[in-house]
């Protein structure tokens, strides 16, 4: 299954910690390296298809980062560290070991949202951006049912447990998925141990949301996405999505020349961004920037 489709890397931060990524395709390639960032609790496996697509046909070199605390990279000793201005610093320093000084990023959820803020320190690194399912308006009722389940989990046995497990928390939300879907969902959200199945990410994450209230203000992400959007966007956005809306992403993409919308049907918060349309609409976007 692949096996040789990306080598594991790492790289020490300046706090002492490991970070890894995946890395796919050839390195020596011309053309833009494309990096992926993850959503709050996923990790680099989610981006693994969309990767062996652009590695393989496309020669293009992609990264998929996993942030501090998530898959292979190493647990912060402070929990407040889960913050996107440090995992914005964890992603300039790893571009600086691999001496990338521009990319395309593909970023889910709060990959999305680092890649944001991004533009608003260092747009020069963007060559053109895709996000997926976020923007600048992060709808209340997803980020409490976000809230309601990461870094809490039952005891399981196995992974067919696990993918009962997601399919009765997320089945409405993704009526599309397959069997193999629900799998790949579930691998992604928990390691196999001797004793069962274990988060693959550091439960302490769930802190970065323990102060969200409904009632309070949302800070303002407009001028996050008006720095973005100086280059090209692709806005991926989930049919059934209950954190980011059609209307979101319609006013996003108004007034920008170079800012297109796709919608993946049966989906809701995040696209798993396996299937043939999305994977296809990717590809399309990057070979439309060059």
């Amino acid at each position: 299954m692949h096996q040789n489709a990306y080598a594991d890397l790492y790289a020490l931060t300046p706090d002492g910690l490991r970070l890894h990524w995946r890395d796919y395709g050839d390195f020596k390639s011309t053309r833009l390296p494309v990096i992926c960032l993850p959503g709050l609790t996923r990790h680099a496996g989610d981006f693994h298809d969309i990767a062996l697509r652009l590695s393989s046909e496309e020669n293009r070199r992609v990264i998929s980062l996993d942030s501090r605390g998530r898959g292979l990279s190493d647990w912060s000793p402070n929990g407040s560290d889960y913050s996107i201005p440090q995992e914005l610093a964890d992603l300039l320093h790893v571009m600086d070991v691999l001496a990338i000084k521009k990319a395309y990023f593909l970023g889910t959820s709060r990959g999305g949202l680092i890649t944001m803020a991004l533009a608003t320190v260092r747009p020069d690194m963007i060559s053109s951006s895709i996000l997926n399912d976020i923007g600048p308006v992060i709808e209340a009722k997803g980020l409490l049912r976000i809230k309601s389940y990461v870094g809490k989990s039952v005891p399981l046995k196995d992974f067919s447990q696990a993918r009962m497990a997601l399919a009765k928390t997320h089945g409405a939300s993704f009526p599309a998925l397959s069997d193999a879907d629900w799998d790949m969902f579930a691998r992604a959200t928990w390691n196999e141990t001797d004793q069962g199945l274990v988060l693959s990410y550091d439960p302490r994450i769930s802190d970065s949301l323990k102060d969200f209230d409904p009632d309070q203000p949302a800070p303002d992400l407009w001028p996050l996405w008006n720095a973005l959007a100086q280059a090209p966007c692709l806005i991926i956005r989930g049919e059934k999505s209950d954190l980011f809306t059609e209307e979101t992403a319609k006013k996003m993409a108004q007034g920008h020349q170079h800012c297109t919308i796709h919608t993946v049907s049966g989906q809701g918060h995040a696209p798993l961004l396996r299937d043939q349309p999305t994977m296809d609409a990717i590809a399309r976007f990057l070979q439309t920037g060059e």
